[in-house]
């Protein structure tokens, strides 16, 4: 009776060393694959396939906005290439991250202007109920660099967006301008 119980408490030792052995070499094969970190040119560029996906960004941070600090913008390879980073649920940015490398992870996002949207921003504008957003009507100079505008008053933009959205129904037949922007879900100062 002893050996039996002898045996069977070894048959047990050697059941848990392999299951054991065996699900640690799982783990090591299941490891995870390394993250893309997109360089932000790389997604202004090829936004429309990125577009509702999870990506991971780093670039500089050259703005904080000041009405809360839930957006950041962050440069690539010069200060014309530049992606808002909107906070979400994460509250505000630190301003820390100002003029430091941050690294960002979130979902890319897409805005379109098109001439329905031009119409309502124009009829909001006109009924003065336009929300001001950054220094008087102008808004706000970094969000305005990264969509290229060059207007200085509000309908001045709209009608920037019009030539702009009749040059690109010419060039690629859209009749609408894309921007793109990343919800945030994480991100670390480097």
């Amino acid at each position: 009776m002893k050996k039996i119980t002898f045996i069977a408490m070894m048959l047990c030792i050697n059941f848990m060393f392999f299951s054991c052995k065996s699900g640690n070499k799982a783990t090591a094969e299941a490891a995870p694959a390394e993250i893309t970190v997109y360089q932000i040119d790389d997604v202004l560029a090829n936004g429309d396939e990125l577009v509702g996906q999870a990506v991971e960004l780093e670039g500089v941070c050259t703005h904080i906005c000041k009405h809360g600090g839930r957006k950041i913008f962050l440069m690539g390879s010069d200060d014309n290439n530049t992606i808002r980073i909107e906070s979400g649920d994460l509250g505000a940015f630190d301003q820390k991250c100002v003029n430091s490398l941050v690294r960002v992870q979130g979902t890319l996002m897409e805005s379109r202007i098109d001439e329905a949207y031009l119409k309502a921003w124009e009829e909001r504008e006109l009924a003065k109920t336009a929300e001001q957003h950054g220094d008087g009507e102008a808004g706000c100079s970094t969000e305005k660099k990264a969509r290229g505008e060059t207007g200085n008053s509000t309908l001045e933009r709209i009608d920037g967006f019009r030539n702009r959205i009749a040059a690109e129904k010419e060039k690629s037949g859209k009749d609408y301008l894309s921007f793109y922007h990343i919800e945030a879900t994480g991100y670390e100062i480097l």
